[in-house]
């Protein structure tokens, strides 16, 4: 018998570099390409880290970091002590988990309806005006949301009005009970048809002889989208059902700030990102500030691990 050569591991490690040396140099235009991407992500990422410190002191803008005192988690007890605390922390997670249970499935579930049309002009309408709404800002979705919920000449009220569901205008916007709906609608109009065009194109990579044998054997194409589609695109579902998992304290900023202005709506439109910025920053208490975002990413990071181990046991994971 012929003994195999062994090679050593110094040799094996050498070999590799070697050939990803030679695959970088070779495509050297393309990596030259990430350098922007890399560049901004360190600059607007990685440096701004250096800030996390000042949840630790009393930071002064006038002293700097180096000559702020050192109080160490002062400021996180008067986060954890504040009075707005629980309320901020339930009405964090409860739009985060209405904007998760109605936001994540509806453009996966469009995905699958407009995969099924076969009038392909009528296909493409139909997503250009879904997508569209991705690329306004909250600024105008607000604008568009105020003008409709309007007691006067709003579009909802006169609905209801004609179909004598109310004998008086109902000021939607003013009332606490009707926030929560309003904002979760808003985000699922504007965010489904974006999310949509990611879901068609992993149903695009769904080979069509799985659809083929299907038809041969009398499936219809219900069937076809319950046992070939859905599965077929279920690594792509459940890496961003992950990310939706680890962003689940990012109830949102711009879309609660702009609707939920209003003070009678304060008690349940105050989450933690508008309780920072209108506590932390429009009253330059930055520490205090710091502190509770440090808390918000020390959250989201465990929900992320979290829900990567127990995807991974699924056979799909982030890492």
């Amino acid at each position: 018998m012929v003994k195999q050569m062994q090679v050593p591991n110094q040799d094996i490690s050498a070999r590799r570099r070697q050939t990803a040396a030679h695959r970088f140099f070779k495509q050297w235009d393309v990596q030259l390409m990430i350098i922007p991407a890399l560049l901004f992500l360190f600059v607007f990422s990685y440096i701004p880290m250096y800030g996390v410190l000042m949840a630790f002191q009393d930071y002064n803008i006038f002293n700097g970091f180096f000559q702020s005192a050192w109080v160490g988690v002062k400021h996180f007890e008067m986060f954890f002590n504040a009075p707005e605390f629980w309320n901020v922390m339930r009405n964090t997670i409860c739009i985060s988990l209405l904007k998760l249970l109605f936001g994540f499935p509806a453009p996966i579930i469009l995905a699958l309806i407009l995969n099924e049309v076969r009038h392909m002009v009528f296909k493409r309408v139909i997503q250009t005006i879904s997508y569209l709404p991705h690329f306004l800002s909250w600024v105008v979705v607000t604008g568009f949301a105020t003008s409709m919920l309007a007691t006067d000449g709003g579009s909802l009220n006169v609905m209801l009005g004609q179909a004598g569901m109310i004998d008086e205008p109902v000021n939607f916007l003013s009332i606490p009970e009707y926030f929560w709906t309003i904002i979760v609608s808003a985000n699922v109009w504007k965010e489904i048809g974006f999310g949509t065009i990611i879901y068609l194109a992993a149903i695009a990579g769904v080979d069509p002889h799985l659809y083929e044998a299907a038809a041969l054997d009398g499936a219809s194409r219900f069937r076809m989208m319950v046992l070939i589609t859905v599965p077929s695109i279920m690594p792509v579902i459940i890496i961003f059902l992950i990310l939706a998992i680890g962003n689940i304290l990012n109830a949102g900023f711009d879309d609660l700030l702009l609707l939920g202005s209003n003070p009678v709506l304060r008690e349940v439109s105050d989450v933690l990102d508008t309780y920072v910025y209108r506590v932390g920053i429009l009253n330059n208490r930055y520490s205090y500030a710091t502190a509770a975002g440090l808390f918000k990413a020390f959250i989201s990071v465990g929900l992320l691990v979290f829900a990567n181990q127990f995807a991974r046991r699924m056979g799909t994971s982030l890492w």
